[in-house]
């Protein structure tokens, strides 16, 4: 978002607002998608594929992979859970927030293809969502760090 130079109060107070608001929105989609990714990640991790497996049917995927995929992809999702609200929290390099969600929608993107192949259509279309999810975080914080 562009700077707006003027002398008119209420427009500054118009722009911050709005930025306030935007960067409100992209902590809590942060946030949710975080704790998703975390809760999951760690799951793979624990869990065994079977019990995985187990948890309901949208798990059904790990079929196609062993279980040190497995544990590699719940490795992948905690560190990129970490990485869309830790850097941003500590404010310790926050361009790592919009690369982690960019990381994350080409991960996702790997997950819709594995469910395109499995002809999961209805499992795909979540896939989706987390992709979009993940391009409104990158879009917004890189954004932030552009203005």
């Amino acid at each position: 978002m562009e700077p707006v130079i003027t002398n008119d109060e209420s427009a500054r107070t118009e722009v911050t607002t709005e930025s306030e608001i935007m960067n409100a929105g992209l902590w809590v989609v942060a946030g949710v998608l975080a704790v998703a990714f975390a809760v999951g990640g760690a799951s793979q991790i624990l869990l065994s594929k079977d019990r995985y497996r187990a948890l309901s049917a949208s798990q059904h995927w790990v079929d196609d992979f062993s279980p040190a995929h497995i544990k590699a992809i719940g490795t992948i999702k905690l560190i990129g859970a970490a990485g869309l609200v830790l850097p941003a929290l500590l404010n310790i390099a926050p361009i790592l927030v919009p690369l982690a969600a960019t990381g994350l929608m080409l991960f996702m993107a790997g997950a819709a293809t594995t469910r395109f192949r499995r002809s999961e259509w209805a499992l795909m279309i979540g896939d989706v969502v987390f992709i979009c999810a993940f391009a409104y975080v990158a879009w917004g914080r890189f954004e932030f760090l552009g203005g």
